[in-house]
């Protein structure tokens, strides 16, 4: 059992491992993860209410609320944003008069004008007091927050750092007025507060913006749908209040509120927000619809399938916001030094105090107290927090404007560091869609009488190349009784029937069933070759222990097969086939995509072996399919991805869903997961680049306070602004 939080009051890294150590703490709960970038908690456990988590999060200092599927968070980030906005705005009025008798300081700015009452120390503590302690009271109270929680955040290094500036000038000012002039620091204590919260600002802004393609999807689902009423009438009601069952109508430029099927009606619709389809789809009776598409040209009469809270859209906005909300492995380094982070810069600040203090400049108390400060300003662990799940954060909402779906953020990771491709071939490699092409049949066949038993067997088959088979007789003849009908899973089906008068056994599929049967095919031998030699399937057609007929079915290649396969060939990736399909045709098949390696005549349940194989030698694999049949494989593979359209894809057992059967799309998912691991990989280096930098050259007395808390502000904020790259990626 999942449920998500939305939280409120984060300030860095830190208060997420408040929360999760305080959720932790609930009865029923067995994993927590908090992810700071997008405010969200999930927590995973048995017999969990809601009450009882918000109350947790609420009791380590902290708001909550429960976050639903179709949950907009889009109102709740813009009122914090509107609030920094407002901090921000009101601390610069406030700071500014400071900030300019801190410029005048300078001696290229001695002939700027200085009033005298700018100077006066009670003008300077007005200014600065309201700063310090109202718009800096979240700072102060995330400081008790993480004591409370014997944890320790940003909070704790901003409040140690302004206070400081604050109570040392106050300490001056009451003790010694004559030297107030030189040795006040209000205005770095009110410029620092002020560039943190302008950096805090931008930050939400920014993660705002990272979240958008989420923001997108939710939107897309309207909000209300025309529901037919019994006595024909037409009436605008809810779209989450719409039964299965019920009809609703379409008009042109309207989006299509719900899942459903058409009953009535042909029009061209747009999925290009949930699939990556950039040209409409013609729809018309019996064509399935997904909520959220958009009805260009045509009136629809829709059946509908299936409610808001489980329609495609819904479960594509679950999957992207789990994957966001989910840590990468790569993550883990950086939570382990946010961990320790904020003690060991108490411990740095302390003993620059007191090397500033005993040994570098003994007894200057100005001097120690700027390096301090600036050591506790310009360390903070929030870009560090923020590398990783902004990037996530982003890829995956750009993922899925491309109708890709990563399951979980360690997935996208993954994608990015496989070297081995195995492609089912029916339906991923081709159309699954194959066709009769060719029909053999013995010298002293009734030709007409043995269609109709073929008919009737293939009929009680699900699978592609049995439908195929039925769609091509097309037989009109009566069809005969059958007993004892069996379908051997990959081999064909077999059944008792009555032949033209006695009882007979009959087998229809691959050369492995007449095999086991110990039936003779070597008179048919050259034949079925030559079939095979083409690229076809050959089903073999037996009636009481004789081959009786030859049927070979095709499926077409997929146009954009061969120039997927060389392009992922050219990304390094060596690429497979894997097939129940017999030898000849799998080798037909994969010499026309330039394929060197590989599988035929593979069980589905035989699928994941080869799988484990080949990750023994070291490979990582990726397993490209159906999601169905081989589903097996797809849970063995180090990537399962599924492809399918975004009604039926199936998720259960693949990590990767692509909403769409375009093949290219697999060149796409390796190419964005790559550019985000990069992205990630880009952020985590600049931000212990910047604390391993910014930590020294503060405690050398290099960098002022205040410039020590804008380059803090800017550094999270750039982490952001880079992860928003990922928002313009292009497939190329």
């Amino acid at each position: 059992m999942t449920m998500q939080l939305q939280l409120q009051g984060m300030s860095c890294a830190g208060c997420a491992r408040s929360i999760e150590k305080a959720l932790l703490q609930v009865p029923g709960v067995e994993r927590v993860e908090v992810n700071f970038a997008t405010e969200i908690a999930a927590v995973n456990g048995t017999n969990l209410h809601p009450q009882e988590l918000i109350a947790a999060v609420t009791s380590a200092g902290y708001q909550a609320s429960l976050l639903s599927t179709s949950s907009d968070t889009s109102s709740a980030q813009d009122a914090h944003q509107q609030k920094q906005f407002l901090q921000f705005v009101i601390a610069a009025l406030l700071s500014a008069p400071l900030l300019y008798t801190m410029v005048g300081h300078f001696s290229w700015t001695s002939a700027m004008p200085m009033p005298a009452w700018l100077m006066n120390p009670w003008w300077q503590l007005a200014l600065a007091t309201p700063v310090q302690f109202i718009i800096g009271a979240q700072f102060y109270w995330g400081s008790w927050l993480a004591i409370k929680n014997r944890a320790a955040s940003m909070d704790v290094l901003v409040a140690l750092g302004t206070s400081a500036a604050y109570g040392y000038s106050l300490y001056l000012m009451l003790t010694d007025p004559h030297a107030a002039h030189d040795g006040l620091y209000f205005e770095t204590s009110a410029v620092l507060i002020t560039l943190i919260v302008l950096g805090k600002w931008l930050e939400a802004r920014a993660k705002g913006q990272a979240s958008a393609a989420l923001q997108q999807l939710l939107q897309l689902q309207p909000p209300t749908a025309a529901l037919e009423q019994p006595d024909g009438s037409i009436l605008a009601v809810p779209s989450s209040s719409v039964p299965v069952g019920a009809v609703v109508q379409v008009k042109p430029g309207q989006a299509v509120p719900l899942d459903g099927e058409v009953i009535e009606g042909h029009s061209a619709v747009n999925e290009a927000m949930l699939t990556g389809e950039s040209l409409p789809i013609e729809k018309s009776v019996n064509d399935s619809v997904l909520s959220g598409t958009f009805n260009h040209d045509g009136f629809l009469r829709i059946r509908v399938t299936s409610r808001t809270t489980h329609s495609a859209l819904a479960r594509i906005v679950a999957i992207v916001r789990a994957a966001q909300q989910s840590k990468a492995p790569i993550q883990r380094l950086a939570d382990r030094v946010a961990a320790v982070f904020v003690p060991v810069v108490l411990v740095i600040a302390l003993l620059t105090g007191v090397a500033w203090w005993l040994w570098w400049q003994p007894g200057d108390a100005r001097s120690a107290l700027e390096a301090v400060v600036a050591v506790l300003v310009i360390a903070c662990p929030c870009a560090l927090g923020l590398a990783t799940p902004t990037s996530i954060l982003a890829g995956s909402g750009r993922a899925a404007q491309f109708g890709m779906l990563f399951k979980d953020s360690a997935s996208i990771e993954q994608a990015a560091q496989i070297d081995t491709v195995l492609l089912d071939k029916t339906g991923t490699l081709t159309f699954g869609q194959p066709q009769l092409t060719d029909q053999l049949y013995s010298d002293d066949t009734d030709q007409a009488a043995l269609n109709a038993i073929i008919v009737a067997l293939e009929q009680r088959s699900e699978h592609p190349l049995a439908q195929a088979i039925v769609r091509g007789l097309n037989s009109t003849a009566s069809a005969p009784a059958l007993t004892d009908f069996k379908a051997l899973t990959g081999r064909g089906v077999m059944a008792s029937i009555s032949y033209p008068q006695q009882p007979a056994t009959v087998l229809i599929g691959t050369r492995r069933l007449l095999q086991e049967h110990t039936i003779a095919i070597d008179s048919w031998q050259q034949r079925i070759e030559k079939l095979e030699s083409q690229g076809k399937t050959v089903m073999l057609v037996a009636v009481e222990q004789q081959l009786v007929a030859v049927l070979a079915v095709a499926d077409q290649l997929r146009p954009e097969a061969k120039s997927t396969i060389a392009a992922l060939q050219q990304q390094g990736k060596q690429v497979a086939i894997v097939s129940g399909d017999n030898q000849r045709t799998v080798a037909s098949i994969a010499s026309q995509l330039g394929i060197d390696e590989f599988y035929a005549e593979i069980l589905p349940e035989k699928k994941a072996g080869i799988v484990s194989t080949l990750q023994q030698q070291g490979r990582r694999v990726a397993m490209v399919g159906d999601g169905v049949n081989d589903a097996p494989a797809l849970a063995t593979a180090d990537l399962g991805i599924a492809m399918g359209s975004g009604a039926d894809v199936a998720l259960e057992t693949a990590r990767v869903a692509l909403l769409t059967n375009d093949l290219s799309r697999l060149i796409h998912c390796f190419a964005l997961s790559a550019a985000t691991v990069a992205n990630i990989r880009q952020n985590l280096f600049w931000a212990f680049a910047y604390n391993s930098l910014g930590i020294p050259i503060a405690a050398a007395g290099l960098l002022a306070p205040w410039l020590a808390g804008a380059a803090m502000a800017l550094s999270s904020v750039s982490v952001v602004l880079n992860a928003l790259r990922l928002q313009r990626w292009q497939p190329r």
